[in-house]
């Protein structure tokens, strides 16, 4: 008993005196574990007599249930104190802006071509993609684009390897050669659009780039009609810049289709009454189109004779320039993040 009474009376300043966590868990297995004074009492209770067992059983397990209390609160204390000591070193501002790194997201080139697949492929169409240098075989004399087109000279056309007709090769004028490359491999009936970029000798401009985006579609199919040419144009266009939208054409030449024809769609803007949109002609051109002439479907094989086919080509860079009021063809390389920040 002299010894529990000492035990009690001694622990509680030693506890206080005990200044970090560490030293405290040695302090509570020299005071209450294994190797403790309690500990070794508790294994002599069977040697007492029985009127002492209980006495002694009842003075080690106060003394034990004291001083693990007093442990326990010495140490809440110490954690607190370490916790404050630990915020004073590492202490930051939280009114400060976190740091992110940005999310990328798609050009607006890259979105308006794939909104453009999603809508023809939604009605059977494939996409396709060749080649961006060409031979002049696929660009030119396969579209039935004679030797003294103007097209062919270098004033218009980027060539690689210019010369021998046979052997030139040259950046691609529009999408059109994988349109012959295509039919050379499969059979009709053929529906595909072609997305891709394009080169050509122009002048920088507001609506000019030497290089800028295309995307051609062709149709192969018995019985096709401009009518159907017409129809799906109109589709086009009212799933890409909206319901109500109405298209009208004009007569026009390529050397690849006959007839040929221009088309306009109604301004989404002004609803035709006249606005900067549409220079104040209520229309907006927008791209080309006609049937298939009979001599490119010789060139791959068809039989003109038992199909049908209509082509059009539009330049991407003009239908997100209308849709969202781009004045220059330039900011979709210019890399202004504010201006490509707009279309996240």
């Amino acid at each position: 008993m002299d010894r529990i009474t000492q035990l009690r009376a001694e622990a509680p300043a030693r506890i206080d005196a005990v200044l970090n966590v560490d030293a405290l868990q040695d302090l509570e297995r020299e005071l209450i574990g294994r190797a403790s004074i309690i500990a070794q009492q508790r294994k002599n209770l069977g040697r007492l007599s029985a009127e002492e067992r209980p006495v002694i059983g009842a003075a080690l397990n106060g003394a034990y249930l004291e001083l693990k209390a007093r442990l326990g609160a010495r140490r809440t204390e110490l954690e607190l104190e370490a916790e404050d000591k630990l915020l004073g070193r590492e202490r930051f501002d939280i009114t400060l802006p976190v740091l992110e790194i940005p999310r990328g997201h798609h050009h607006l080139l890259t979105e308006t071509v794939e909104e453009v697949c999603d809508i023809f492929t939604a009605l059977g169409y494939s996409v396709a993609t060749g080649p961006e240098v060409e031979t002049a075989v696929y660009n030119f004399d396969a579209l039935n684009t004679p030797p003294t087109h103007p097209a062919r000279f270098e004033s218009d056309t980027l060539y690689v390897n210019w010369g021998d007709p046979a052997d030139e090769l040259l950046l691609r004028t529009q999408t059109s050669p994988m349109q012959v490359r295509y039919m050379e491999q499969h059979e009709p009936p053929v529906y595909v659009i072609v997305p891709g970029r394009v080169y050509r000798s122009d002048a920088l401009d507001a609506t000019h780039s030497p290089v800028f985006t295309q995307i051609e579609g062709l149709s192969v199919d018995a019985a096709l009609t401009f009518a159907d040419l017409k129809g799906t144009l109109q589709y086009f266009m009212e799933k890409f810049f909206g319901a109500g939208r109405t298209i009208r054409m004009y007569p026009h030449f390529f050397p690849f289709t006959e007839p040929s024809a221009e088309m306009a769609v109604s301004c989404f803007n002004c609803e035709g009454s006249g606005c900067r949109v549409c220079g104040q002609t209520g229309w907006i051109e927008l791209l080309g189109c006609g049937m298939v002439d009979p001599n490119v479907f010789d060139a791959v094989g068809y039989d003109a004779t038992q199909v049908s086919g209509f082509a059009f080509g539009v330049g991407v860079e003009r239908l997100a320039m209308v849709r969202h009021g781009i004045g220059h063809i330039r900011h979709f390389f210019d890399n202004d993040v504010r201006v490509l920040g707009q279309f996240r």
